[in-house]
This record gives C-alpha cells, structure tokens and sequence, in this order.
C-alpha cells in the first residue's frame, strides 16, 4: 500500500476525487488557532481489494511526544474498504481519496509532524514547524 499525504488549509473527498485549498505548506505562526487537514490518496493494491482497513492520523511534537489539547488527543480515525470496479485491469492499484480536517488547532512554537498509520503500520508523515 502507498499513502501520499499533504498538509493543507481545506481538504474534501467527493466522487473518488480530491479537493484541496491551500496545499503544501510546512509552517504555521504558533498560538493562533488555524483550520488545517490531511490530503491522503491511499493507493491500495489489487489483492487487498474488498478488505477493511483503519486509517489513524496522529499530530506529534518533533520529539515524539503526542499533541493534546483540552485534555484529548489530536488524532482522527477512520475506515476505508475499496472494491474492484467493473473492467479494471487486475494487477491495477485502487485509488482511494481520503480527508480528515482539524478545526481550531492552536500550537506553540516548536516542530511538529502528522503521522498517518494504516492498520498500525505507519505509512507517511508531514513534518511541519508553529514558527514566527
């Protein structure tokens, strides 16, 4: 399985596409409460098709330590299962879109990465810094 994973302002998944706002940035002005999200597309091969996977995406200190605020964890989950559409050829990786948004995330200055596992292997990361 591939995971290609991209920090971003705005992230939405409609139709097995993509939609993302504000893309690719790596740094944020520390203690201001921003709205971000995660791009994934999870390329999952053609022998794992028709099974069920979770998604955990966890936000870490550069020193892996795991981000809380207001007393809980910044982490989302999710499930994902993808079949083989009809005339695919076999052996042909299965797109799957996936976005998970934060709201009213407030850092202090410091490194920071998102760190996404499937089934608990991890399988990317987005490093990112809260700097002035």
């Amino acid at each position: 399985m591939e995971v290609t994973l991209l920090l971003c302002d705005a992230a939405d998944e409609s139709n097995g596409k993509l939609y993302v706002l504000g893309g690719g940035w790596n740094t944020m002005v520390p203690d201001q409460p921003i709205n971000m999200a995660l791009a994934l597309l999870i390329a999952v091969p053609w022998d794992q098709a028709n099974r069920k996977f979770t998604v955990l995406a966890t936000l870490m200190t550069a020193d892996g330590q795991q981000v809380r605020m207001e007393d809980q964890d910044v982490a989302a989950t999710g499930q994902l299962e993808v079949g083989r559409p009809v005339g695919m050829k076999p052996g042909s990786p299965l797109n799957v879109p996936f976005a998970l948004r934060f709201n009213g995330i407030a850092l202090p200055e410091g490194g920071y990465r998102w760190e996404v596992q499937i089934d608990g292997t991890l399988m990317a990361t987005a490093p990112f810094r809260a700097t002035t």
